[in-house]
């Protein structure tokens, strides 16, 4: 059951600062990295492709913690699934197209999704944006860079993680805290749910496909919690919860 006295007290909040995810919420990126792992099942046709990408999956939740989010990460977990399944002999030229696709995929052009361009500009208007991004330092900001959105940003934050204490430190660093505080992305693992439990307002914004490891259940009914179908739907739900 939705919080009474805190839907009462959301009414007279103001909103100060919007977060916003980047990978499948400013531009692609999980499409890039399913084309490249079809590319990679190519590599190897001596074993089925289901068999392939389930252990390529099992290989890259383990790896997390060591490497983290990105593209580095994923090549070194596809180069540790070939090891794995061809017995620690994989074929040389194998290990060579891995690395050369994972070389493709940081230098790969950045696409803005639809009315990102035109959301940012509006929000940016009258709240302070902050940017919150996990993956590889480097390729998140090139990406940031290639895709000339970086001026509307009052502070970038590229994490190794999203969790409730992400937020509370970043809203509290670059905002007016989390309670006066939205965040927006295509992940409700990582940019809902844990925006949620620090006290931030989040919008799901779905994104074509999803990665596995970031799918989890929305959180029906909860007061602060929003599910747009598009980017340029988002100054408007902002604007509806902000006094004045």
């Amino acid at each position: 059951m939705p919080d009474l006295q805190r839907m009462g007290q959301d009414a007279e909040m103001s909103i100060t600062t919007v977060g916003l995810d980047a990978d499948d919420t400013l531009w692609h990126n999980e499409t890039i990295f399913r084309l490249t792992q079809a590319r990679f099942l190519d590599l190897l046709t001596d074993h089925d492709n289901e068999a392939i990408a389930a252990r390529l999956a099992e290989v890259e939740r383990r790896n997390l913690r060591l490497y983290g989010y990105g593209v580095k990460g994923f090549t070194l977990s596809m180069i540790e699934t070939a090891m794995e399944l061809c017995d620690g002999d994989p074929p040389p030229r194998a290990i060579r197209e891995i690395l050369a696709a994972g070389r493709e995929m940081l230098a790969h052009p950045v696409e803005t999704l639809p009315g990102v361009d035109e959301a940012l500009a509006a929000l940016s208007e009258r709240y302070r944006l902050v940017l919150i991004t996990k993956g590889d330092l480097l390729d998140q900001e090139r990406k940031l860079a290639a895709s000339g959105l970086g001026d509307l940003f009052a502070a970038v934050e590229i994490v190794s993680e999203k969790d409730r204490g992400t937020y509370d430190r970043v809203f509290a660093r670059h905002g007016t805290g989390p309670e006066e505080a939205v965040m927006a992305g295509n992940s409700m693992k990582s940019d809902v749910l844990p925006a949620l439990a620090a006290g931030a307002f989040a919008v799901h914004i779905p994104y074509v496909v999803t990665w596995a490891h970031e799918l989890a259940d929305a959180p029906e009914g909860h007061a602060r919690y929003g599910a747009l179908e598009r980017i340029a739907e988002l100054p408007a739900w902002i604007e509806a919860r902000t006094d004045g």
